[in-house]
């Protein structure tokens, strides 16, 4: 069977050179919620399933003159997909693994900052979700790595860097974060807010605290309100790690933890909380780059804003504390696939064999309010 990597389609998309069709032969409204960007759906899912002759009729009329990838959920019935394409003459491949193989590519690439370092964000463009490297004579940080550590690795060899701390903005609700492996790897610290280290080993950080990485200092801010345990990090003064609290064009939902069971708040309560916690950062420098646990689309690194950037962009931020309480608290959006396991996971509450995270992870990201 023809088949292609995700990390080759994703190169091929990325540059253009090559670029395929993108064919997602998924039941339309699972193509809907999630997909890859640019891909095109023709929902023939039954028909390859029961009678794959059936479907040739909707595929024939698809372009000739392009190459085609097929796509599902995890690469079994598009490679009935590919078949019933190449006997129709079709130059068609399936893609591995599926959506299931897209949610695992990663790309990454330095942040434009002021730093006496360097910064590389790693960017899942099948999640959503960023992640971030620092780099600083020598030593290095990782800021919420997912569960697939080689890339992390690989970028701390391509630097010549020794990994000094592993850190989480908060108990992410979407995936499942590799910070603790990594830092159990390395032998060195993993940091995390006590208020969301409810039954994991992790070095408690604090509102106020600093810390180092080479020659530069991280700053940590307590900013509770989409989990109780969220902090951002401000590097130099001139880079902020945000997570879940502050994205560019939107902020942090405020009900998961509750929803989750692990939080004795209330929407509400939440709700007024981030409030505060966003009028802290909001005080930063206008020229800080604001960097975000994600970004709602499928994200091509370095995705970044400054803070300026971030005011003018983010209608979030321009509501007064009543208005802004009311609307989180009201318009609650569709959940993360899997976010009560997934955060119980990242909390220590619950334990994922590891060939089942990668299905707990599959679909959208939806931790932004709006």
């Amino acid at each position: 069977m023809q088949e292609i990597s995700p990390e080759k389609l994703s190169e091929q998309l990325r540059t253009g050179d090559g670029k395929p069709l993108v064919l997602d032969i998924r039941h339309r409204e699972d193509f809907e919620e999630w997909h890859i960007p640019g891909s095109i759906n023709v929902d023939v899912y039954d028909e390859l399933t029961d009678n794959p002759e059936q479907a040739k009729g909707p595929l024939s009329d698809l372009p000739r003159e392009e190459a085609i990838v097929t796509v599902c959920a995890a690469g079994v019935v598009s490679e009935t997909a590919t078949e019933a394409l190449r006997e129709l003459d079709y130059d068609a491949v399936t893609l591995t693994d599926g959506m299931n193989g897209w949610s695992r590519v990663h790309r990454h690439a330095e942040v434009s900052a002021d730093l006496d370092g360097t910064l590389i964000q790693v960017a899942r463009p099948g999640k959503g979700c960023l992640s971030h490297v620092l780099v600083s004579d020598g030593e290095a940080a990782v800021f919420d790595p997912s569960h697939y550590l080689d890339e992390y690795d690989a970028i701390l060899d391509e630097h010549d860097a020794d990994l000094v701390g592993v850190f989480d903005t908060h108990a992410h609700a979407d995936h499942v974060s590799g910070a603790a492996e990594l830092a159990g790897r390395h032998g060195v610290p993993y940091y995390l807010h006590p208020k969301d280290a409810l039954a994991i080993d992790a070095t408690p950080v604090e509102d106020g605290q600093t810390l180092t990485v080479g020659s530069l200092d991280i700053a940590v801010i307590h900013t509770p309100g989409h989990s109780e345990g969220s902090v951002s990090f401000d590097i130099d003064g001139t880079a902020l790690i945000t997570g879940d609290t502050l994205f560019h064009e939107s902020v942090g939902r405020v009900e998961l933890g509750v929803e989750a069971g692990i939080e004795d708040s209330d929407v509400e309560q939440n709700a007024a909380t981030l409030y505060e916690s966003l009028q802290r950062l909001l005080n930063g420098p206008d020229d800080a780059v604001v960097l975000p646990a994600h970004d709602p689309g499928s994200p091509e690194p370095p995705v970044t804003a400054t803070l300026a950037e971030v005011k003018e962009r983010n209608t979030d931020l321009g509501r007064d504390r009543d208005e802004f309480v009311e609307e989180l608290a009201s318009d609650i959006p569709d959940h993360p696939p899997n976010f009560e396991r997934v955060k119980r996971t990242n909390v220590g509450r619950e334990s994922v064999p590891t060939d089942e995270l990668a299905e707990l992870e599959l679909g959208p990201n939806n931790c932004a309010a709006e």
